[in-house]
């Protein structure tokens, strides 16, 4: 199960929104072997698509190295799907190479008629999706 604070979950969905329609990308950082998603960091999407996220290969570097420093690691890798629902594509699951991280997903779609977004967690483990559920604290 993913846990995450209420600020987290609303700083992942307004960068969502707010990178509509291209998807949006980033990461939650946490202290090394804690799980504890803290510190929210918007990545930008350098492939500038509405179907597609890459990392800036030179800011995700930096990013890799700023988390080595602090002792944390990527706890939750997020990223939108602008006409689709939130769920892993093909890519998605080709690219996950955390096993230990959390894939969130964000719809900025209304795909299912339950409002303008979805958000929804993942493990992705050597090509093995498995939903989880989420829970928000205040």
């Amino acid at each position: 199960m993913l846990t995450l604070t209420q600020a987290v979950y609303d700083q992942i969905v307004a960068h969502a929104r707010a990178d509509h329609p291209d998807e949006a990308c980033g990461v939650v950082a946490g202290p090394a072997g804690t799980g504890r998603p803290e510190r929210f960091i918007p990545m930008l999407n350098a492939a500038r698509s509405p179907t597609f996220y890459e990392f800036d290969s030179g800011d995700l570097l930096k990013l890799y190295r700023e988390m080595d420093d602090r002792d944390e690691e990527p706890v939750i890798i997020y990223h939108s799907h602008t006409a689709t629902e939130a769920h892993p594509s093909r890519t998605d699951i080709t690219y996950a190479n955390e096993p230990g991280a959390h894939y969130v997903l964000v719809s900025t779609a209304d795909t299912d008629d339950a409002g303008p977004f979805q958000f929804r967690s993942f493990r992705i483990v050597e090509g093995v999706v498995t939903e989880e559920e989420v829970e928000v604290t205040p």
